[in-house]
């Protein structure tokens, strides 16, 4: 049911680089049919495609579409700029890697006032135009990827700890001082951790707001990707209650496990330690995962997954090594940031501990 009254809706996109998707993106929130869109912001990092052309150009068909620059180049950033720009009563945020239902700011914003939270959404469906996005897309589906977690999950209705993108009010953003800058990834886990401190049902994700998502098209971006949201959850982790942390830190604790074993047997050997079969197992699970997820999901692949073409479609066998990859990288990558982001920690406590003798 859409909303009685409509309260007015700022459309927040931070940028780089996205002239293959910016002007469909942005045309979509035009042709929404809600009605009080007030104004749709693009903050762009500096694109050296002709992103910002796009929007100059788009703006001047539609007054609502401004572009403002975003110096500091990460999307936390970009997000505050709109922030403090907007005027709607709700702070939509937008993600130029995704596809959105004709729908999605109706059923946000009848999610936000139903629930009573400060901040709602749907859940991130994962589709593909590529075998790789397709691998992602199908690990996406597995406990070794999504970690329970909820947003992951369409068919869920129910308050959680976070949720993909986010439909919030622009008071409850202000109240807790915006988006983390100093974060490059996990922002928005932070920013919801922050969003329950004001209230215990403050995140809402609905099965009927409807968002697609194009993942990651290459092994190196989804090694980076991850090793990046590695080094943020170290930082949420630290800030915040272990328990709300757990499914952010477990690949690291595992990680951690495996090469202290590792150490412990090459220092002593005598304890004959199954260092090479734990490996091998290690190994050989995210590929007897990935057998089960597509096995599982195969008859709606090309439902729920595929967007690409219908000869292009990748075969099982390939579909099979490569999400066992996806599933053998993420864990990998997310641990070495989370690992590379606490020694810098450590290290930055250690300098202030020196200088602060001196």
């Amino acid at each position: 049911m859409i909303p009685k009254f409509y309260p007015s809706v700022t459309i927040a996109i931070p940028t780089y680089n996205e002239a293959l998707n910016i002007e469909q993106i942005i045309r979509c929130f035009i042709n929404s049919g809600y009605k009080n869109i007030v104004e749709i912001f693009v903050a762009d990092g500096g694109s050296t495609d002709n992103t910002q052309d796009i929007v100059r150009r788009l703006s001047k068909e539609d007054s609502r579409i401004k572009l403002l620059y975003n110096p500091l180049k990460i999307q936390s950033a970009g997000l505050n700029l709109i922030l403090h720009s907007s005027t709607g009563e709700i702070f939509l945020r937008a993600d130029a890697h995704s596809e959105y239902a004709p729908d999605y700011v109706e059923r946000c914003v009848e999610a936000l006032i139903e629930s009573n939270a400060l901040n709602a959404g749907g859940a991130q469906r994962f589709v593909a135009k590529t075998r790789f996005q397709a691998a992602i897309a199908i690990a996406s589906k597995s406990i070794l990827s999504n970690g329970g977690a909820k947003y992951r999950n369409p068919n869920y209705n129910g308050y959680a700890d976070t949720v993909y993108l986010g439909c919030f009010w622009r008071k409850a953003l202000q109240e807790v001082s915006g988006f983390n800058s100093t974060y490059h990834h996990n922002e928005d886990a932070e920013l919801n951790q922050r969003l329950l401190t004001q209230k215990l049902n403050a995140i809402y994700i609905s099965s009927v707001v409807r968002v697609w998502y194009y993942p990651r098209n290459t092994w190196k971006s989804l090694w980076l990707q991850y090793f990046k949201y590695g080094q943020g959850r170290c930082l949420t982790s630290i800030k915040y209650k272990l328990s709300t942390q757990l499914r952010g830190i477990i690949p690291f604790l595992a990680l951690s496990t495996i090469s202290l074993l590792l150490v412990v047997d090459l220092l002593l050997p005598s304890l004959h330690l199954p260092i090479e079969q734990l490996v091998f197992i290690c190994i050989l699970i995210p590929f007897l995962e990935s057998f089960r997820v597509i096995l599982k999901y195969h008859n709606n692949f090309r439902l729920e997954v595929w967007q690409g073409n219908n000869d292009e479609i990748p075969s099982w066998i390939s579909s099979w090594f490569l999400c066992g990859i996806t599933l053998l990288t993420m864990p990998i990558a997310h641990s070495l940031g989370y690992a590379y982001q606490l020694l810098r920690l450590l290290l930055q406590s250690r300098q202030l501990s020196t200088t602060s003798l001196m």
